[in-house]
């Protein structure tokens, strides 16, 4: 589900090399995953907060829960919102979802915070980190221990993109196949296609092997879904309005 726009992005800060004269207004995302019994999970949470629009000016901006709601789920109904990293786009709408269990890896958590919520890596945001804190005092905050792990039946994380610390994607077992949810692990289509790591990574090489081990993961390559890209409205054009039905 796109929320927003953001407009004039620098693709260099995408990809690594590209060319830094290249624009292209990136899609802001979130997934929603149905499953039975009610379960509604989301993969990131996306932002809503005041200080992040006005300074990134996104454009057709509606909040990540409005998003929501247009796929037909209430906030107060999602079940889980599975953090891919920390970062402000990612992470700052969790409170928008109160009833939600949080899942993160307990490493990227621990590498940014410490445990009276004081910032200790400047990749996450002070609010957002007092965010988190909060959702572990309520007992809704779920700490990942590392690879391949299977958090929810049908859901299994990875790590190993190293976009954050400790940043994770998402295996999505579905009747028609695995879906792999990349978030920043890979940025844009470009990334698989040309072979090339994100630009923002602590790691380069560890990026490349996790955009490899994705293509094995995935039961077909266009069922891995980049972070950003707006292509993916493209490749997925139904229902529209902002929501792509991946199948």
């Amino acid at each position: 589900m796109r929320y927003a726009t953001v407009p004039n992005f620098r693709v260099s800060g995408l990809i690594a090399g590209a060319d830094t004269s290249r624009r292209l207004d990136i899609a802001m995302m979130v997934w929603l995953l149905k499953g039975p019994n009610g379960r509604n999970v989301l993969v990131d949470a996306g932002f809503h907060r005041d200080d992040f629009v006005r300074r990134w000016k996104p454009v057709d901006f509606v909040t990540p829960a409005e998003a929501v709601a247009r796929a037909g789920v209430k906030p107060e109904d999602v079940t889980d919102v599975v953090v891919s990293h920390v970062h402000w786009d990612h992470l700052d709408g969790i409170d928008l979802f109160p009833k939600a269990r949080v899942w993160i890896q307990r490493e990227e958590l621990d590498h940014h915070v410490d445990n009276t919520g004081t910032v200790k890596d400047r990749a996450i945001d002070a609010g957002d980190a007092k965010l988190l804190m909060q959702i572990q005092r309520e007992g809704r905050l779920m700490l990942v221990d590392g690879d391949a792990k299977e958090i929810i039946p049908g859901i299994t994380v990875y790590t190993g993109g190293k976009h954050t610390y400790a940043s994770q994607f998402a295996g999505v077992h579905t009747d028609f196949g695995t879906v792999v949810l990349a978030s920043d692990n890979v940025y844009l289509y470009e990334n698989l296609a040309r072979h090339l790591p994100i630009a923002q990574t602590l790691d380069s090489a560890s990026n490349m092997r996790a955009q490899a081990r994705m293509v094995t993961l995935a039961s077909d390559p266009r069922f891995i879904i980049p972070g950003h890209d707006p292509e993916v409205f493209v490749r997925f054009p139904t229902p529209g309005n902002g929501i792509a039905r991946i199948r």
